[in-house]
């Protein structure tokens, strides 16, 4: 298991792209809307992780309400697994809480599944694993 990427929610990524550009030395390498999750995302490598910045596209979405609850900042750090299934089983045997147990397809090529921040010391953790 790797840290992935780290997810921050913004609230426009031009702004948010301009800035992390300028930050990083570098431009994103992808930008990616996943209409099912109603959100934008940008993508920065960093080494074997990533930066992904997340903007809501409806209100609705969970993006736009943590948002709208928090502010900018954090949303989830995401770790890269082998096998997101044999992963799922080993955390709920261990007592961890899903959001969803079944993994759906997520931005930048990945299978993707949540943990609940109730049973993760308040942090929404993402499990990601690309797809074959």
């Amino acid at each position: 298991m790797k840290i992935e990427h780290l997810g921050i929610a913004v609230k426009s990524l031009g702004t948010s792209d301009d800035l992390f550009a300028k930050l990083l030395g570098k431009e994103n390498y992808k930008q990616e809307t996943v209409e099912r999750e109603g959100v934008t995302t940008s993508f920065y490598e960093l080494g074997e992780s990533k930066i992904e910045l997340l903007e809501a596209t409806n209100p609705d979405s969970a993006i736009a309400k943590f948002l709208d609850k928090r502010g900018e900042g954090i949303h989830h750090i995401a770790f890269g697994v082998e096998n997101i299934y044999t992963e799922i089983e080993r955390l709920k045997a261990a007592g961890f809480i899903f959001i969803s147990e079944e993994p759906k397809d997520g931005a930048d090529n990945k299978l993707i599944v949540f943990l609940h921040p109730k049973s993760t010391n308040g942090i929404l953790i993402e499990l990601c694993q690309e797809k074959p």
